[in-house]
């Protein structure tokens, strides 16, 4: 996998809209907890262009995320908010300039399409983090140590704190780590950007507002592809909004249904992505120690940049 070369204070990182408009107060908020990182936010005009659902015409949006990989003083790129949208760029993508130039991409939620597009298509490292509108919300919003540590420290990151983690199935086991959303990596099968990991990796599944019954479907969509066999471990996030408030059924508990029987560990209630507190930020693509058990625990054992 390619890494990135790690940022630096005072590097540029470009703000994208891949996926749906946003609120701009909570933007400039955003953009300003990034120059409080001490990083330098650049802002294309573009990104505030809406078309319904979605932040502008796809080839509009796909320019600007190229604009941001050939721009050599550009050192990394940041999305603005998930929503809805991200895969509609991917045709207009050209992967061997991101090869070529490759830059830190920080995003998750419907930007997974984007996150598996550069893992699987392009064999570059990135990252399952937050966007301009978490960091709008300061330290609540994101984990401010472990963006630092994933974009700033040539080094492993080590073990990722997560105080509510849960095991449902125990073991060790160790491999890159990829994934993202359950829904977008569902949505990506049978395309040419489908999710295609490689045996012996480590699945991470992340998800907000989605019912019991629709985390069943999917999942159960992801295993029958062959994708959950495939994994060593996976690790799921905290699926805030998606137990059933009238049947007393949890997220959890389809989990646990599920993969009751899986090979390997499962763990479940990894603070990234969507969450309610603030949100780690993890590397796709790098080696990660997952163990379940009596003390649950993810640690990341390789650098993600250089």
């Amino acid at each position: 996998m390619r890494k990135a070369p790690h940022l630096v204070p005072g590097d540029r990182v470009a703000i994208v809209a891949p996926a749906s408009p946003f609120d701009r107060d909570r933007f400039d908020q955003g953009v300003a907890e990034i120059e409080r990182f001490g990083l330098t936010p650049v802002v294309p005009d573009g990104v505030f262009a809406r078309r319904g659902y979605v932040a502008g015409d796809a080839r509009h949006r796909a320019a600007a995320l190229m604009d941001a990989w050939r721009d050599p003083d550009i050192a990394g790129v940041m999305g603005a908010r998930g929503g809805y949208g991200s895969a509609h760029v991917l045709p207009f993508l050209d992967p061997d300039i991101v090869r070529e130039t490759a830059k830190p991409f920080i995003g998750h939620s419907d930007l997974t399409a984007l996150l598996v597009y550069l893992t699987t298509l392009c064999g570059m490292v990135c990252f399952h983090g937050p966007m301009v509108l978490n960091l709008s919300r300061g330290e609540a919003g994101y984990d401010r140590d472990s963006l630092r540590r994933c974009l700033m420290t040539p080094a492993p990151v080590g073990e990722l704190a997560a105080d509510d983690l849960d095991s449902i199935r125990p073991g060790e086991a160790q491999g890159p780590l990829l994934g993202g959303t359950l829904t977008q990596l569902v949505a990506s099968l049978g395309t040419p950007y489908a999710f295609d990991p490689p045996p012996g990796y480590v699945l991470l599944l992340d998800e907000v507002g989605e019912r019991p019954y629709r985390i069943d479907r999917m999942l159960t969509q992801l295993t029958a592809s062959g994708v959950v066999a495939r994994a060593a471990a996976v690790v799921c996030g905290e699926f805030p909004d998606c137990d059933d408030p009238t049947q007393q059924l949890t997220a959890r508990g389809v989990i646990a249904d599920l993969l009751g029987e899986y090979s390997g560990p499962v763990l479940v209630g990894f603070p990234t992505g969507h969450t309610d507190g603030p949100a780690l930020t993890v590397p796709l693509g790098v080696k990660v120690l997952v163990v379940g058990g009596r003390r649950p625990r993810v640690v990341v054992t390789e650098a993600a940049v250089t």
